[in-house]
């Protein structure tokens, strides 16, 4: 049995994303005061066709918001200046290739494929 209850939840948003499923609730603790869970939910499908979610927790609490808001915002804000909104993820691409594959690829390319020399013209 689990010695820590989940209590109520006051407010509550979700995210659906992919196979990803994100939940953002405010509870209440024993005393009254607010505080935030985070959760993500993750869903796996097993060879046979059954599936089961893996699920991952995190509580902030208010005295914490500030700093959180603000490192949460200087990391988000970092990532779109530096690689801009577009995904480039071979999870979302299916016809995504790494960079070293691109690289492989075009160097087999360019030692399968030859050019005609004639001497004679130089």
């Amino acid at each position: 049995m689990k010695d820590h209850v989940e209590q109520e939840e006051i407010f509550s948003q979700i995210l659906r994303a992919g196979r990803r499923t994100y939940f953002f609730d405010v509870r209440a603790t024993k005393a009254g005061d607010y505080y935030l869970t985070v959760t993500e939910s993750k869903k796996f499908t097993h060879d046979d066709g059954s599936f089961h979610y893996q699920k991952h927790k995190i509580y902030i609490y208010k005295e914490d918001f500030a700093e959180f808001n603000e490192m949460l915002s200087a990391a988000t804000d970092f990532i779109l200046n530096e690689k801009g909104t577009e995904v480039i993820s071979e999870r979302h691409q299916k016809d995504f290739k790494k960079e070293n594959e691109i690289t492989e690829e075009s160097t087999e390319a360019e030692a399968n494929s030859f050019t005609d020399v004639n001497f004679e013209d130089i």
